[in-house]
C-alpha cells in the first residue's frame, strides 16, 4: 500500500488528475486508481516512468526512506517503511505482544491469522 500511498500523495502535489497520469504513462485512469489503491501493481517500465513524472526518488516510493539506528547510533544496512516503523512502535506499546513476538514471531503472526480468519 505504500507505493499507492505515495504516489497518490505525489499526483496531488502537482494538482494532476488519474486521467491526466494515466494519459501521460498511456494506461487507464482505471489502471492509475489501481495502483493508488494497491489493487494493482506497475511494470517496471510503467514504474520507471511514474516516478519520473511525479518527480520522484524510487526508494521513497518503495519506503526504504528511514535508515535504521542502533542503541549506538551505528546505521544498520537496511531501511525501513515509516509504516513498518509504526507497527513496530505499537507493537512495543504492549509488552505482552512484543514478548511474544520476540520469542516466536511466526507463532504470533499465525495466532493472530487465525483470530481474524486470514490466509
Amino acid at each position: 500500500m505504500i507505493i499507492g500511498e505515495r504516489l497518490k500523495e505525489a499526483r496531488l502535489a502537482k494538482k494532476m488528475s488519474q486521467e491526466t497520469l494515466g494519459g501521460l504513462l498511456g494506461v487507464s485512469k482505471v489502471s492509475i486508481c489501481g495502483y493508488e489503491t494497491g489493487t494493482r501493481t506497475p511494470n517496471m517500465s510503467n514504474f520507471l516512468k511514474l516516478i519520473e513524472i511525479l518527480d520522484l526518488d524510487a526508494k521513497y516510493v518503495l519506503g526504504m526512506d528511514v535508515k535504521v539506528i542502533n542503541e549506538d547510533g551505528e546505521e544498520y544496512p537496511v531501511k525501513m517503511a515509516n509504516n513498518d516503523i509504526k507497527i513496530i512502535e505499537e507493537i512495543k506499546k504492549n509488552r505482552e505482544l512484543y514478548n511474544m513476538f520476540c520469542s516466536n514471531p511466526k507463532r504470533t503472526v499465525d495466532k493472530i491469522k487465525s483470530k481474524f480468519n486470514l490466509k
